[in-house]
């Protein structure tokens, strides 16, 4: 068997080994009569160009035996960059029919209309749609993807799910906790298989990282994790204006606070507004947090506690996102951390965003494009890189907006979320996993915000106690939008 298609079975079997060892029902389908590997130089599979050719092979005929043997029923919700992003490399790893388009801006929906045209083999073009409800009724697909900004989640989701859709949703699952809970309980009453966008627990290089170092036992007991992001951010904006004809501002909203249109704040500028996002720790923070969970097989933690806010930009900037954040997870006798700093020097040029595990035999650093691993008292370092699949779908560089290092990790998460929804199992980043990372760095924004610690039950993920706490866990709808709860998803 050539190296990448061997290099292709060992990273399958890697989720496969974290399911046994778990207890959790991830499902991963892949080929397990291959025979074990237990010497492969790790450039002879990330960097050989043959055998990352061999890989990709490997990867297709893994991907579509993964897909349904028909043609999918696919439509999108949020056409802007993740969303299109996403929905391109579902269409790499399985056949697919994209059956409507929905954005609040017509502009952005018929420019991905006119992509997905270009790249779906039938070349047709999808119908376009500015209301997901009316794509769900008139399409009835079979998978839907969610690429709206962080408070659009979860109305359509819940929608999709009751629909009969399985579902493909970014990160973080929800804006507050209880929207998170209830998409969680429409999953469940459906039977939906719901993939959270969380796609580092897919990327190749650092479940090779864990492997080499966590599991193998070199990294050691680790009591300490630094997760970090040292981007900066912008310190103001543009004063509001009217939003231009193409873009639906009222639908924009939707159940979100008002908060008048800035330019710039559509398409990509959204995060910086609290009224629609949950700033870089919702955004950064998730990613390491939700990997890190993952590697070392952690819940809930007992304890979140954070400090912060907006420390050095003008406080009058119309920009509302804290630029600093200090955030405690507390998991007893390990203590992950988030530190955010969006001005000053970056400490660490190499890791700007990314996790440092400290173990006592080493520390292991990990990031979207690489990891290093120091042994503790001497010992050679140890390096990897992430993997350039860039050759094999020069798609990726067409598309400007995909990001290289990323893209293995999204095809991969789509195969498995493929394999899960057929084979009735859970996806390796279930809703469930999905909202507990969301849940607790929207927990890391409460704290902050009330200058109060928040106390879970790690069983249940319920806070316990503290009404100030408990308040902020679900916030207004406006309009006549009605917020959904776990119970009144159930009752439906």
């Amino acid at each position: 068997m050539p190296n990448g298609a061997i290099g292709v079975a060992r990273f399958s079997r890697i989720l496969l080994e974290d399911a046994r060892r778990s207890g959790n029902d991830v499902c991963w389908h892949t080929v397990n009569n291959r025979e074990r590997i237990t010497d492969m130089k790790r450039r002879a599979f990330l960097q050989s160009a043959a055998a990352g050719a061999a890989a990709i092979t490997a990867l297709h005929e893994v991907s579509y035996a993964a897909a349904q043997e028909e043609t999918l029923r696919v439509a999108l919700i949020g056409c802007g960059w993740y969303g299109k992003t996403d929905l391109l490399h579902l269409n790499q790893v399985a056949k697919i029919d994209v059956v409507g388009l929905c954005d609040v801006d017509s502009q952005m929906v018929a420019d991905a209309a006119e992509l997905v045209s270009q790249r779906q083999p039938s070349k047709k073009q999808p119908p376009t749609y500015g209301d997901y409800r009316k794509l769900l009724a008139e399409q009835q697909p079979q998978i839907v993807l969610i690429g709206t900004p962080d408070h659009w989640h979860c109305l359509p989701m819940v929608a999709a799910c009751k629909a009969g859709a399985d579902v493909y949703v970014q990160k973080p699952t929800s804006w507050d906790v209880v929207e998170g809970e209830a998409m969680v309980a429409a999953a469940r009453k459906y039977n939906r298989t719901v993939q959270v966008g969380l796609q580092r627990r897919s990327t190749p290089h650092l479940l090779e990282a864990r492997e080499r170092f966590i599991d193998s036992g070199k990294l050691g007991k680790v009591a300490y994790v630094d997760i970090h992001s040292y981007y900066g951010g912008g310190r103001n904006s543009a004063p509001a204006a009217e939003p231009p004809d193409h873009l639906d501002w009222e639908m924009y909203v939707g159940p979100a606070a008002w908060r008048d249109y800035i330019p710039g704040m559509h398409p990509r500028g959204w995060r910086a507004y609290r009224e629609f996002s949950n700033g870089q720790t919702g955004d950064l923070c998730v990613h390491f947090y939700d990997a890190v969970r993952y590697f070392l097989d952690l819940g809930w933690p007992a304890r979140i506690s954070a400090t912060g806010g907006i420390l050095m930009r003008d406080r009058e900037s119309r920009i509302n996102t804290h630029d600093t954040q200090t955030a405690l997870f507390d998991y007893g006798e390990t203590q992950l951390v988030w530190n955010q700093r969006n001005w000053g020097e970056n400490p660490d040029p190499d890791y700007p965003w990314g996790a440092t595990l400290y173990g006592d035999r080493g520390t292991l650093k990990i990031s979207i494009r690489s990891y290093d691993f120091i042994p503790r008292g001497g010992g050679t370092p140890e390096h990897g890189d992430f993997l350039d699949e860039s050759a094999e779908y020069p798609e990726d560089k067409q598309h400007r907006e995909t990001e290289i290092f990323a893209a293995p990790a999204t095809r991969r998460h789509m195969q498995n979320f493929l394999a899960a929804r057929r084979d009735g199992q859970r996806p390796v980043a279930d809703i469930q996993q999905g909202h507990i990372s969301s849940a607790c760095c929207i927990l890391a924004n409460v704290s902050m915000e009330t200058g109060r610690s928040v106390y879970l039950d790690t069983a249940t993920g319920k806070v316990t106690g503290d009404a100030a706490v408990q308040e902020r866990l679900a916030r207004t709808y406006r309009a006549d939008w009605i917020h959904p709860t776990p119970e009144n998803v159930r009752e439906e």
